[in-house]
């Protein structure tokens, strides 16, 4: 039976010591180091007898499958690196020293590995007896490393004081932010921490400055919704919405639009939860509902700055649909992100929100549903009728690389007008607007083995 690396806490003391020549001449990881033996995953049957010469120790072996061992080799320098300060840091604790050095050099080593490997977030995790490091990679969480237990205090207080959180606060949640250029490159890093079981989760997401400069026509629409979009936001007035999941990409699509904006004959006002991109020569409000600084407040003050279009980061209710509405009934482009399933069904959404119809159908102008999917890397291997992922160095042995997005749109007009001022007509609606799903848009990606049957199975509406 083939076990898991992420159940140990790994020594890579050990793999300096034998040698990344034995490693992948022997296709061994040395896990750790135990009072009576040393445990050893290996991917092939190897004598006990071969690994007791080469660790003069006695062994035990567990089976690993070849891929994982690939994946634990990936970026191996920057690991033994990162281990090392770990251990410097361990021990620093342990001599009760206060020089915090080698756990900001062990943190900002963990950062730029992250980077290197464009994830999206760190996950930093106390569970049973260790600390797990995992990376968020296009979209999906992968485990990175396993520390001693040890080390989770510190490393929380350091990121707290990075953030500007209270680093005495162990049982309640706490928010913060920091930047660092890593690379010649400016990142934000915006941190949420949650008590949990064993003490603390942190989730920090890296948010890479250069994404707020990316341009409508690099976002990766097709020609006619990008032409239909660029024909919208250069309206006075009306309202555009953005929907899909958390993680969809709807903030990236929402500031390509202000990039695409003239800035300087518009006062564009944003009102965010929190502010992710920092743009130039735009107004950006950030909520902090804790000094009472709401999503309503603003946008009841918002009108008076005098603005040409404001974006709001999420209608999550009533009241502020209603703002939204009258401030695009009072000429202002309002642009702005709301959860729901695909474009026909964001009117019943506005509906539930108890929207009037008869205002619907007047300043809705666009409606736009996303999602992201995985690209298939170029090791792709045939599969029958589809494409399926193989594995490869260049794509961590994950079979995908970057991902991509697909979109539909529902443009309002005067044909689907008369259907949404019916609300008991919306069934006409989906009859007499003949727009693809989401389903099918995926579905032809899969066709054309830009994807796999796998990842459209795994994003099926």
């Amino acid at each position: 039976m083939k076990s898991n690396l992420d159940s140990y806490i790994i020594d890579y003391n050990l793999i300096k010591k034998v040698g990344l020549k034995n490693i992948l001449k022997y296709k061994i990881i040395p896990i750790n180091k135990y009072d009576l033996y040393i445990l050893v995953a290996s991917v092939e049957d190897i004598s006990n007898e071969k690994l007791i010469n080469l660790f003069d120790y006695p062994i035990k072996v567990i089976n690993i499958k070849k891929e994982e061992f690939n994946i634990f080799l990936l970026n191996i320098k920057e690991k033994i690196q990162i281990y090392e300060y770990s251990v410097k840091s361990i021990n620093t604790i342990n001599k009760k020293d206060n020089n915090n050095s080698n756990i900001g050099i062990y943190f900002e080593k963990l950062i730029s590995l992250a980077i290197k490997n464009n994830a999206s977030d760190i996950h930093i995790e106390a569970q049973n007896e260790m600390l797990a490091i995992r990376f968020r990679i296009n979209g999906i969480l992968k485990r990175i490393f396993n520390f001693e237990f040890s080390l989770f205090n510190i490393l929380s207080s350091i990121i707290k004081t990075l953030g500007s959180m209270d680093i005495s606060i162990l049982r309640l949640p706490q928010n913060g932010v920091f930047s660092s250029t890593i690379n010649n490159i400016e990142y934000d890093f915006r941190v949420s921490i949650l008590p949990n079981t064993y003490g603390e989760s942190i989730v920090i997401r890296i948010l890479n400055n250069q994404n707020a400069k990316i341009k409508l026509n690099q976002i990766g629409f097709e020609e006619k919704l990008y032409s239909t979009i660029k024909q919208n936001i250069n309206q006075t007035q009306g309202l555009i919405l953005v929907t899909g999941p958390t993680g969809s990409g709807k903030t990236t699509t929402l500031y390509s639009m202000l990039n695409s904006l003239n800035k300087h004959n518009k006062k564009i006002i944003t009102i965010e939860d929190p502010v992710e991109y920092k743009l130039d020569d735009i107004t950006q409000i950030s909520i902090n509902n804790d000094i009472g600084l709401t999503y309503e407040l603003v946008l009841k003050n918002v009108l008076r700055q005098d603005p040409d279009v404001i974006l709001i980061g999420e209608i999550r209710d009533e009241e502020a649909l209603n703002i939204a509405i009258q401030a695009s009934l009072t000429g202002h482009l309002v642009i702005a992100t709301l959860h729901t399933n695909d474009a026909i069904k964001t009117i019943s959404r506005l509906f539930d929100l108890k929207a009037k119809p008869y205002l619907i159908s007047s300043v809705l102008k666009l409606v736009i549903s996303q999602r992201l999917y995985r690209s298939l890397c170029e090791c792709k291997i045939k599969d029958g009728n589809f494409y399926k992922e193989a594995g490869c160095k260049k794509c961590n042995y994950s079979g995908y690389t970057k991902r991509n997005i697909i979109a539909q749109y529902l443009q309002i007009n005067k044909d689907n007008q008369k259907y949404i001022q019916d609300t008991n007509n919306l069934d006409k609606l989906y009859e007499n607007i003949n727009i693809k799903s989401l389903n099918e848009y995926l579905y032809e990606k899969v066709l054309d083995g830009t994807t796999s049957i796998n990842e459209y199975y795994k994003n099926e509406i």
